[in-house]
């Protein structure tokens, strides 16, 4: 049996790896200020983007300073999971979902949507703007720049962005073709942008104790002896960074 996807997925990681360094090499630098800094991170993302949310959130291994921007009517969980469309398409649910989040000048928001054209993510950005984040957008590139914004704006996530990273997927997200069949299977963006974004944090990690950070804000496994005490000591000294409940 051929697993075609994998072929597929091994490309675009090579593709990445090369063309988007200096991109991350750019993220990596902007992540590294802000917690030498104490200033926090924000990630979003709705529906199936809002997977990387949880993949950068309270993981062994992630940074502690990460703080996902959650829609409740956006996550997967909800019924009908049509309404998720219905909500990031919603003008002023973005606008709404940031005030409720504590974003500072100085902090950096991640912001992840393979289109970039919906109004929720695009507002999440706006308001980031506003008050002084650096952006960092994962979308694809070629994709969104195929398509209209569905903001007032006219803005799509990438124009927002101060550093872009570009997952390198196809239009529709999806890799693999089926004779006979009118969609593509086998989405990318989940794959490759928990890729790139783990990629960054192992990078970031690796800065900071170059610059003489022996402890950074690295969650330990809560499976491991001494797990939980180690995360409680270091929650301490970055609670300032951190805006969820520990």
């Amino acid at each position: 049996m051929d697993f075609e996807y994998f072929s597929h997925i091994r490309d675009l990681l090579d593709r990445v790896e090369k063309e988007e360094a200096p991109s991350m090499e750019k993220a990596v630098r902007a992540l590294t200020e802000a917690i030498l800094s104490k200033h926090s991170v924000f990630i979003f993302g709705a529906s199936h983007a809002g997977i990387l949310s949880q993949e950068m959130y309270y993981r062994a291994g992630g940074l502690m300073v990460v703080n996902p921007i959650w829609g409740r009517e956006i996550m997967l969980d909800t019924a009908p999971v049509t309404h998720t469309s219905r909500m990031e398409r919603l003008v002023g649910y973005g606008t709404l979902l940031a005030e409720n989040a504590p974003m500072r000048r100085g902090d950096v928001l991640i912001a992840h949507s393979v289109s970039g054209r919906n109004p929720v993510t695009v507002e999440i950005a706006l308001a980031a703007k506003k008050r002084g984040l650096t952006v960092i957008g994962l979308t694809n590139l070629s994709y969104s720049r195929s398509v209209t914004s569905r903001h007032p704006s006219g803005k799509r996530l990438f124009e927002l962005s101060d550093i872009v990273l570009d997952n390198h997927g196809e239009k529709g997200d999806a890799c693999v073709g089926i004779d006979g069949v009118g969609q593509k299977v086998g989405p990318t963006s989940t794959v490759i942008g928990a890729a790139i974004l783990n990629a960054i944090v192992a990078a970031v990690t690796k800065e900071l104790v170059r610059r003489g950070l022996t402890h950074p804000p690295i969650f330990y496994s809560a499976n491991v002896d001494g797990g939980d005490a180690l995360n409680r000591e270091l929650y301490s000294q970055y609670k300032d960074s951190i805006h969820y409940r520990f």
